[in-house]
């Protein structure tokens, strides 16, 4: 059976279908699928809904277009500054609803992963990369904090450092590499490999899948969330700063940015 939740795309930044106990959740927000807080507030909830959903044993969260998802929409922020403890909630929410979801939930990316994208990875169960996949952390050149919690939960700390301090991404097979992704695919192969691993795990006892997934949460080193909103403090107080404001506009209108420190 394959059911619609999610209202037409028009009115969200993604589209959901379930068939056969596996929650396909596409992302589809053109041009670099960058959510305002809007968007992810809406996404928080519908992840939340499906965790709430009995006919749901599994998500799988992909996108479609250029890219996987490019974070937040730095112009939203460039435009109305005041919108940062919006934007950090609803990074939050989305997080949380992933890692702490009833279900497993499943990345298949492709494309840049920047930002939040590399939060959802991070709070995700499983991650599938396309080979063009690349992951990245650029904030530092937006003026921001952000993403290094749930980077933590992917790469070796003085990885996370390299990628945080440079802005630097690493490439899908070098995240392979480092154990961080389950398989690196082509393109074309993306979305089957997830569905495929899906559908292995809906077919085991749902309560069994729930219990296993509590427990492995349970035993992970540290809070997550806990460790994501201490970080985000940092990112607030970044904001209030001269260089942030430059590093926005800067972004905005395609300069290289004038840094007073």
């Amino acid at each position: 059976m394959s059911t619609s939740l999610a209202t037409p795309a028009a009115a969200t930044p993604f589209h959901t279908t379930i068939n056969d106990g596996v929650a396909e959740l596409v992302i589809r927000h053109p041009p670099v699928n960058a959510l305002d807080s809007a968007g992810w507030f809406a996404l928080a909830a519908e992840l939340d809904a499906l965790g709430r959903d009995d006919a749901v044993k599994v998500v799988v969260l992909r996108a479609e277009g250029r890219g996987f998802c490019a974070g937040v929409d730095i112009k939203e922020l460039a435009a109305r500054p005041e919108m940062i403890a919006a934007v950090n909630r609803g990074n939050y929410e989305t997080f949380r609803a992933i890692h702490r979801n009833r279900v497993p939930v499943i990345a298949a990316v492709h494309g840049f992963v920047l930002g939040g994208g590399i939060g959802i990875c991070g709070a995700a169960d499983i991650v599938i990369a396309a080979e063009c996949a690349t992951f990245g952390v650029p904030e530092i050149d937006r003026g921001a904090m952000g993403g290094g919690a749930h980077l933590q939960r992917l790469f070796p700390v003085q990885k996370v450092r390299h990628m945080y301090f440079t802005g630097e991404p690493i490439t899908a097979h070098e995240a392979y590499r480092l154990g961080s992704v389950e398989r690196v695919v082509p393109r074309e192969a993306l979305r089957d490999t997830a569905l495929a691993i899906a559908r292995t795990i809906a077919a085991k006892s749902a309560r069994m899948v729930a219990l296993a997934k509590e427990s492995l949460n349970g035993v992970e080193d540290g809070d997550l969330e806990d460790k994501y909103r201490w970080e985000q403090g940092f990112t607030l107080e970044a904001y209030l700063s001269a260089d942030s404001g430059e590093s926005r506009h800067a972004f905005a209108q395609k300069r290289a940015p004038q840094f007073t420190s």
